[in-house]
C-alpha cells in the first residue's frame, strides 16, 4: 500500500470507491431518468451529461459549453433545458422522497429560508429587474431566486426554490415578453415571503422532515409570514430588525371613537411601555448564557444568548413570542420565536445558528454547482436548472454522508494534530475525487480552432449589429 492510499484510508477516503464515482453517478441518475422523459421523446441522456458537467466543470457552465464539454450538440442541450416539457417539479418531488426518508434527516433537521439574487446582463431574462441584490449590496439589474435548504451540523443542501417575478413583468404591457419567456398564466405577482410560505407548504405536502424554519429578517420581520407558520404549528425562529417594537406586559388593546361616533381606524394600545428590541439588551428581564454550539473551521462556534417572553402588536391584535439574541463580538442579532415556553434556550440557540448553512449552500449551489454562471432567458430553463441542481447537490449530499456512516477517520489523527475534531469532507472534495474518476475531455487542436472561428464570428455579427443601429434613418447601406 502505498503512502497516498495509507493516508487516504486514515482519512475516510475509500481509494476504491473513488475509481468508481462515475459509474455511482450512473447509477444514481438511473433512479430519476424517468423523470426527465417526455410523451414523445427520451432525451433523459441529455439530463445525465448536464448533472455531469455542473459536477465535473470548475467554470463557464452555461448550457452550450456543458453540452460541448460532455458531447451534447448546443441546439440539443439549449432544446433539453429550455423547452423540452419534462417535470422540474417532479424530479424535485423525487430528491424531496429520498430525503425525506434519509436517517441523516429524521431528528433534528432545520429547514433555512434564504434568497439568492444573481446579475443579469438584460431584462430579457425572465424575472430579471433592477432589485436590492444581497452579494453586491446595492440595486442592480438581478435575477432573485427564494430557496429553502436542509440543514443538519453535518450536511446542507437545497430542496426546493422558487423564481420572484416582479410585480413590473405583470403589466399588460410585458404580455409579450411573458409570453416570450414562457411564464404561465396561471402565475401571479408573490412577494418573497409568499412564495417562501408556498414552498414550505409544499415540503410539508411532501413530508420532508424538520423540526423548525429558520429566516433572515426579510422573513423574519413579515407578520402573516410568521402567524401562518404558528397557525400550522411549525417551530420559527425569524430574524429582525433592531428597531422592532415589543411589549414586556400584555399590552391593552381598544379602537376608540371619533367626535362622529365612528371607531378609529389604528387601536389605542396603552398598559404597556413600548421598546425597540436593541432597547432591551441590557434589560434585567433576559436569561443569558454564553454557549458553545459546535464545532467550526476557525475552532467552535461560541456566542452569548439572551431570551425573553414578549408581546407583539400588529393589526389590532396581540400575541407572546420569544425574543431571542445573539451576542458576538462585533455583531447582535435579534430573532422572533413561536417555541414553546418550555424550550430551552441551548435548543434555541442551535436551531436559530442553523441560519449560517443557508448562506454556505447558497455559496455551494453557486461556486461548486455553477448557478450563477447559468445563462437563459425562458422560465422553463430556470425551473430545469433548478431541478438539475438540485439533482447534483444530493448526489454529493448523499456520497458523503453514505461515506461518513461506513468509513471512520483514524482516531490516531486527532492526537497527531492534537485536535479534538477533524473536518468533514467538503462539497469541493468529493467534485474533485468525481473529476480524477470522470476526467473531462480535452479539445484536439481542430475543436480548439472551431471555437475560436465561431468566437470570432460572433464578435463580427455583433459589431455589424451594434454598426447597423448607428446608421442614421434612411441612409444608404
Amino acid at each position: 500500500m502505498t503512502t497516498t492510499q495509507t493516508a487516504a484510508e486514515q482519512w475516510g477516503i475509500p481509494l476504491d470507491e473513488v475509481a468508481d464515482l462515475g459509474q455511482r453517478l450512473t447509477g444514481y441518475y438511473e433512479r430519476y431518468r424517468a423523470k426527465l422523459r417526455t410523451k414523445t421523446h427520451d432525451t433523459s441522456d441529455y439530463g445525465l451529461s448536464y448533472v455531469s458537467g455542473l459536477l465535473r466543470m470548475e467554470t463557464k457552465r452555461s448550457m452550450a459549453n456543458i453540452g460541448r464539454t460532455t458531447g451534447v450538440a448546443e441546439q440539443n442541450m439549449q432544446h433539453f433545458m429550455s423547452n423540452s416539457p419534462w417535470s422540474g417539479t417532479g424530479v424535485i418531488q423525487a430528491v424531496q422522497a429520498e430525503v425525506r426518508g434519509h436517517t441523516e434527516f429524521q431528528s433534528g433537521a432545520v429547514l433555512v429560508i434564504d434568497e439568492s439574487a444573481d446579475e443579469k446582463a438584460g431584462e430579457s431574462s425572465v424575472g430579471a429587474r433592477r432589485q436590492h441584490n444581497g452579494r453586491l449590496g446595492k440595486v442592480e439589474l438581478s435575477q432573485v431566486g427564494v430557496f429553502a435548504a436542509l440543514v443538519t451540523p453535518r450536511v446542507n443542501t437545497w430542496i426546493d426554490g422558487a423564481l420572484y417575478v416582479p410585480e413590473w413583468w405583470f403589466a399588460a404591457e410585458q404580455a409579450d415578453l411573458r409570453r416570450w419567456v414562457g411564464l404561465p398564466d396561471t402565475c401571479t405577482f408573490k412577494t418573497k415571503p409568499a412564495l417562501a410560505w408556498e414552498i414550505i407548504q409544499r415540503l410539508q405536502a411532501q413530508h420532508v422532515p424538520f423540526v423548525a424554519v429558520a429566516m433572515d429578517d426579510l422573513y423574519g420581520r413579515n407578520v402573516e409570514l410568521r402567524q401562518q407558520l404558528n397557525q400550522a404549528g411549525i417551530e420559527y425562529y425569524g430574524d429582525i430588525p433592531a428597531d422592532t417594537r415589543v411589549y414586556l406586559d400584555k399590552p391593552q388593546i381598544e379602537y376608540r371613537q371619533t367626535k362622529r361616533g365612528k371607531r378609529r381606524k389604528h387601536p389605542h394600545i396603552s398598559g404597556a411601555q413600548c421598546y425597540q428590541v436593541r432597547e432591551l439588551v441590557d434589560s434585567p428581564h433576559l436569561e443569558w448564557a454564553m454557549l458553545t454550539l459546535r464545532p467550526n473551521e476557525r475552532g467552535f462556534l461560541q456566542a452569548r444568548f439572551g431570551r425573553c417572553r414578549v408581546w407583539v402588536v400588529h393589526a389590532g391584535q396581540c400575541w407572546q413570542e420569544w425574543l431571542l439574541i445573539r451576542q458576538e463580538t462585533a455583531r447582535t442579532t435579534y430573532v422572533l420565536s413561536n417555541a414553546t415556553p418550555q424550550t430551552l434556550l441551548r435548543t434555541m440557540a442551535e436551531r436559530k445558528s442553523h441560519r449560517y448553512f443557508i448562506e454556505r449552500s447558497n455559496q455551494d449551489e453557486k461556486g461548486e454547482f455553477g448557478w450563477d454562471e447559468f445563462q437563459a432567458c425562458k422560465y422553463r430553463a430556470w425551473e430545469h436548472q433548478l431541478a438539475l441542481t438540485i439533482l447534483a447537490s444530493w448526489f454529493i449530499a448523499e456520497t458523503r454522508l453514505d461515506w461518513m456512516a461506513r468509513i471512520q477517520h483514524d482516531p490516531t489523527l486527532l492526537t497527531h494534530y492534537e485536535v479534538d475534531v477533524l473536518p468533514l469532507l467538503s462539497i469541493g472534495n468529493v467534485r474533485q475525487l468525481l473529476r480524477a474518476a470522470m476526467p473531462l475531455p480535452q479539445l484536439s487542436t481542430e475543436e480548439a480552432a472551431a471555437l475560436v472561428v465561431k468566437h470570432l464570428i460572433n464578435r463580427t455579427r455583433s459589431r455589424k449589429s451594434r454598426l447597423r443601429k448607428l446608421r442614421p434613418a434612411g441612409a444608404e447601406t
